[in-house]
């Protein structure tokens, strides 16, 4: 298994961090790494709620599996390289006075050969990238919109 945790402090409350954490389907408008995203079931809050984004290239389906509004949220990837047996994303919030600690902790678990650990590993790197964009985005977002700002213009087509 390999385990990936990053995090950050956002000026802003929960509420603010959730409001953007908790629109599942809109996660393209603030993590630059997701190039599109779109809701694939009518709900669109809460466990079972499904998302697909995409990547690149790659299209990935995360399945809510834990959502504690304004404190947790947690989701299953599929879509990564067969080698993976399970990959996991939970986001963590915890109020600090006007800001929140945002946490992303990222599970994987690969089978047990050598080559399986070691894609494990790699793939532990790669992930590891992608948690700091994300958070780095969703801070930005919620700083941004915190301030008075505009929204940038982005697309989730």
């Amino acid at each position: 298994m390999a385990e990936i945790v990053e995090s950050t402090r956002i000026k802003g409350s929960t509420d603010q961090v959730w409001a953007a954490l908790g629109d599942f389907g809109a996660i393209a408008r603030w993590a630059p790494n997701v190039d599109h995203s779109c809701l694939t079931t009518e709900q669109s809050k809460g466990v079972d709620c499904v998302r697909r984004v995409q990547v690149g290239r790659n299209a990935l389906l995360e399945r809510v599996t834990d959502w504690h509004e304004q404190e947790q949220l947690s989701y299953v990837i599929v879509g990564l390289p067969p080698v993976v047996r399970s990959a996991v994303n939970t986001w963590a919030l915890e109020a600090h006075g006007d800001s929140t600690m945002v946490t992303l902790r990222t599970r994987v678990i690969t089978g047990p050969r050598p080559p399986q650990q070691l894609v494990g590993r790699v793939l532990g790197r790669v992930l590891a990238k992608a948690s700091r964009e994300m958070l780095d985005g969703l801070k930005a977002h919620v700083e941004r919109d915190d301030s008075g700002h505009a929204d940038s213009p982005r697309m989730q087509s």
